[in-house]
């Protein structure tokens, strides 16, 4: 018999691409999310939650669904789906099928971040809403692991792809040089090109978090590339692939505090596991560049 996947938050790039991974495996996947899905609901509500996975009774549980935001507008919200998001899964999962394996999704952005590679053993730092939901939702996990719950952790490290919203910095930078370089010369306002980060593909890190939900000895593991590449490293890809020098396109913003200069990994837990990433940063620049321009045209 087939093993049963069920993704909340699927609507996001993670969920595409773990759906697509593990499809392709021969899994049978159920979706939720609050706009599309093959369950449409909300994670933050309990008695959704409870009821999907009563009916499903998946093998595998990934936590992805999320606002990928810090800031604290997205206070209530990011509470509700991330840590009363967690409780409630691993709640219904307990009650209904507790042989299952949860996924929980964790961020680099909840760790103390002193420019230096970060692992999974590394000290949590409550630097905004987001970090503190993320914390709460790890330490949710390790509460019903204690109960008996196979719960899993994947810290996740700044990755895109093509299915990257147009609000996020990557993106952004993909679009208006392909915008810029059709003929529309308005300048792009871009905060520090010299914060460092990484530069990782969602498939790929949708494969890590197979990796380690298949696999009974490590619940928690940093799941990135490892390598950090600055802003402007970006720029220097994107625009150049369409013939344009960044620094005559890019306008800085005034006084703009980034929140780190530097956030990387150290993954050698995951790799310990067989994991690797595929997709370095000048391909995946090629990829998103492809799809924006694709879509420019059509």
């Amino acid at each position: 018999m087939n093993e049963t996947v069920l993704i909340f938050g699927s609507g996001g790039q993670d969920g595409h691409y773990l759906h697509r991974l593990c499809s392709e495996r021969g899994m049978a996947v159920a979706t939720v999310s609050r706009s599309s899905g093959s369950h449409p609901g909300d994670v933050a509500d309990p008695e959704f939650v409870q009821a999907v996975v009563a009916q499903i009774r998946p093998d595998y549980v990934f936590h992805l669904a999320a606002w990928s935001t810090t800031a604290h507008e997205a206070l209530a919200h990011n509470h509700a789906t991330i840590a009363g998001g967690t409780w409630n899964v691993c709640e219904a999962v307990r009650s209904s099928c507790p042989d299952a394996r949860v996924f929980i999704t964790g961020t680099g952005l909840q760790f103390e971040n002193r420019g230096q590679p970060i692992d999974e053993n590394c000290p949590f730092a409550a630097t905004s809403p987001y970090a503190v939901e993320r914390i709460h939702s790890a330490y949710a996990a390790r509460y019903f692991r204690s109960l008996g719950l196979r719960t899993y952790v994947g810290y996740l490290f700044h990755h895109d792809s093509p299915r990257r919203r147009p609000d996020h910095v990557s993106m952004k930078i993909a679009q208006a040089a392909v915008r810029i370089s059709s003929g529309n010369r308005v300048p792009l306002e871009l905060g520090a090109t010299e914060v460092e980060k990484e530069w990782g593909f969602a498939e790929d890190i949708a494969a890590a978090m197979l990796t380690l939900v298949e696999q009974d000895d490590v619940p928690e593991a940093v799941l990135g590339t490892g390598v950090a590449h600055p802003i402007s490293r970006w720029l220097d890809l994107c625009f150049g692939r369409v013939g344009l020098d960044w620094t005559d396109h890019v306008r800085p913003v005034e006084g703009f505090q980034p929140q780190f200069a530097r956030l990387v990994s150290d993954p050698k837990t995951i790799r310990t596991l067989g994991w690797e990433p595929r997709v370095e940063i000048d391909e995946l620049s090629r990829l998103m560049m492809r799809e924006v321009s694709a879509l420019a045209t059509t």
